[in-house]
């Protein structure tokens, strides 16, 4: 396999966990809001703290960048993801607060 059909897949797999995980954070936030629960509110609070993990434990840097870098990634106008760089660059700043917050208010509900 070639490093552009690498970087490919990574690219995909980066973009859909991407996906995944900012649609997570929205619902934790949302259930912490309206004190919605049910089963899609606790897999969402355990994929954000597997995630959170993955992301302390690699210096809070996503270990898929990583290996899109390693392929090519940051070459030719290619990203780590197919969503533009100018909004996974604030990635942090965004969905950190929404995470804590929709902790907190899970929790305070409780």
């Amino acid at each position: 396999m070639t490093d552009a059909r690498r970087l490919l897949c990574v690219r995909l797999l980066h973009t859909a966990i991407y996906g995944v995980m900012a649609t997570a954070s929205l619902l934790v936030l949302y259930g912490g809001i309206t004190g919605a629960g049910g089963p899609w509110l606790t897999v969402a609070v355990g994929l954000v703290v597997i995630e959170s993990l993955v992301f302390v434990a690699s210096g809070l840097k996503c270990p898929l960048t990583a290996v899109a870098v390693k392929y090519g990634a940051g070459q030719d106008g290619l990203f780590d993801t197919f969503i533009p760089e100018r909004f996974t660059r604030h990635t942090f700043r965004i969905f950190g607060p929404m995470i804590l917050l929709g902790l907190v208010l899970l929790a305070v509900r409780q």
